[in-house]
C-alpha cells in the first residue's frame, strides 16, 4: 500500500538535496504536461536551484501565454550542449514518453518521476505517482502545499490550466470534489478561469475548423454503433494548413456520438507509423487496450504509437476494443 506522506517527503528531499536539474514532460505536450513543467521550474527557482526545461517538440502555441512557457526548449530546433545527472519527469506515463530527450541523461542519472497515470511503471529513483489524481497538476499542488510555498498568480494559472485540460473543462469523471476544491483555491489568486477555458477548449483556428470538417467527412462506425473512429493523415494537414496540435480534442467527436462506447483517432505520421488516441464512455478500459500494444494512459483516455500500415492497425485496434465490449 502506497504511503502518500512518504512520497511527498522523498520528492522534497530529491529537490532539496540535488541541483542542476533537467525537467522534461512527454512528447507532444498537452496542457497538463506544459503546466507541470512550468510549476516544477518555479518550485526549483523558489529553492534557488539551477534547471533547464525541455521537450522533444514545441509547446502548443495556445499555451505560450503561460509565464515562462517560451523558456521550455524545443529540442528539435535547439539541441542541449551537455548531459544531466538529475532529471525530473512530469506527466510521463512511461520512460519512452520522454522521447529523444533521454539522450541527454547521464548513465548515472537519477530521476524524480511525478505522474498520475495508472500504467506508470515507476522508472524513477523516486516515484511520486498518484493514479487517482485527475492531473499531474493536482499532485504538484499537493507538493507545493506540503513544501509550504506561497503561490503566485502565474503559477496558479499554470496549475489551473493542467486541471482544466485533463478534466475536459471539469466535465470528465475524474473531476472529484478535491479537484474542484483546488480549482476554487487557485481562483483566489486571480486566475482567469473563463478566459483559459475559452482559449484552450473552445476557440478554434480557421485551419483547425477546416481539418475538423475534413475529418468528420470520413468518420466510420462499427456495425453495432459502439465504436467510431476518424483517420487523419499528412495530406489532411497540408490541405487545411493545420498542424498536429490542431488535432487536440478531435478524438472526442466520434466518442460523443450517442451509443458510442469508444471513440478513436488514427493519426498517420508516415507510411509506417500511426498514433492512436482512444476515449471511452466508461464501459471499456482503453488503458488496457493501449497497453496491449505497448501504450498506456487512463481508463477513459489512452494512446499508443504503432508501426505498420494504417488499415492493419485500425483492424487490430478495433478487434481489441470489440473483445472488451
Amino acid at each position: 500500500m502506497r504511503d502518500y506522506e512518504q512520497e511527498l517527503q522523498q520528492s522534497q528531499q530529491f529537490l532539496t538535496k540535488h541541483d542542476d536539474f533537467l525537467i522534461v514532460s512527454h512528447v507532444q505536450p498537452d496542457g497538463d504536461a506544459v503546466s507541470s513543467t512550468l510549476v516544477v521550474g518555479w518550485l526549483l527557482s523558489c529553492l534557488g536551484k539551477k534547471y533547464v526545461m525541455v521537450n522533444e517538440g514545441a509547446v502548443p502555441s495556445r499555451m505560450l501565454d503561460l509565464e515562462h512557457a517560451s523558456d521550455i526548449i524545443n529540442l528539435s530546433v535547439a539541441p542541449l550542449d551537455r548531459k544531466y545527472s538529475h532529471v525530473i519527469c512530469v506527466d510521463c506515463a512511461d520512460f519512452a514518453r520522454v522521447g529523444t530527450v533521454k539522450q541527454y541523461f547521464n548513465e548515472d542519472v537519477q530521476i524524480l518521476n511525478i505522474d498520475h497515470h495508472a500504467t506508470n511503471d515507476s522508472y524513477g529513483a523516486v516515484n511520486y505517482i498518484v493514479p487517482d489524481a485527475a492531473a499531474t497538476a493536482e499532485i504538484l499542488f499537493d507538493l507545493v502545499t506540503y513544501m509550504k510555498l506561497e503561490l503566485t498568480k502565474p503559477v496558479a494559472t499554470a496549475l489551473y490550466t493542467g486541471l482544466l485540460t485533463d478534466t475536459g473543462g471539469f466535465r470528465y469523471s475524474n473531476t472529484t470534489p478535491k479537484v474542484m476544491q483546488i480549482a476554487s483555491e487557485l481562483l483566489k489568486y486571480g486566475v482567469d478561469g473563463p478566459g483559459i477555458c475559452q482559449r484552450l477548449l473552445e476557440e478554434m483556428s480557421p485551419a483547425q475548423m477546416k481539418l475538423l470538417t475534413r475529418a468528420l467527412n470520413n468518420l466510420f462506425m462499427s456495425e453495432d454503433g459502439k465504436i467510431s473512429w476518424v483517420v487523419v493523415n499528412e495530406q489532411d494537414l497540408e490541405a487545411t494548413g493545420a498542424v498536429y496540435e490542431d488535432l487536440e480534442g478531435l478524438v472526442n467527436y466520434p466518442r460523443n456520438i450517442q451509443g458510442v462506447e469508444v471513440g478513436l483517432l488514427f493519426k498517420v505520421i508516415n507510411d509506417n507509423a500511426v498514433k492512436v488516441s482512444m476515449r471511452s464512455a466508461g464501459l471499456v478500459d482503453v488503458a488496457e487496450v493501449a497497453h496491449h500494444f505497448g501504450g498506456g494512459g487512463h481508463v477513459r483516455a489512452a494512446g499508443v504509437k504503432m508501426l505498420g500500415n494504417v488499415n492493419d492497425i485500425i483492424n487490430l485496434i478495433i478487434e481489441q476494443v470489440k473483445s472488451k465490449l
